[in-house]
């Protein structure tokens, strides 16, 4: 998607600070952090938002999980919270899906 923000930090036409990268996967660290560690993982596919999940591409959805696990014990963290905001009421400000990953601090519920 060609004014898709997330999809232009994932192909480098905009810069970032990567935090993980593979073929099918992007992480980098949030520009306005809620907690001392924030990142997001992105799929370099776009996918507007976990309601546009589907059978045929559920796998980089899963790899994301892989990733975030693999991510999280690499920078030490034992306890953090993964977010996906889905729709403007929810808070979805990039229409790309995308996981937040926030760590290093504790997180109170309910969230807002």
């Amino acid at each position: 998607m060609s004014d898709c923000l997330f999809c232009k930090i994932a192909a480098g036409e905009i810069p970032s600070n990567k935090v993980y990268e593979d073929e099918t996967v992007y992480a980098f660290y949030d520009i306005d952090p809620q907690a001392p560690t924030h990142f997001l993982v992105i799929p370099k596919t776009h996918i507007g938002s976990v309601a546009d999940v589907t059978p045929e591409n559920a796998t980089v959805v899963a790899h994301i999980f892989a990733v975030i696990s693999k991510v999280t014990k690499e920078l030490g963290l034992e306890s953090y919270r993964v977010v996906s905001n889905i729709g403007e009421q929810a808070g979805q400000s990039v229409h790309h899906l995308h996981f937040h990953v926030l760590g290093g601090r504790d997180m109170t519920w309910p969230p807002g």
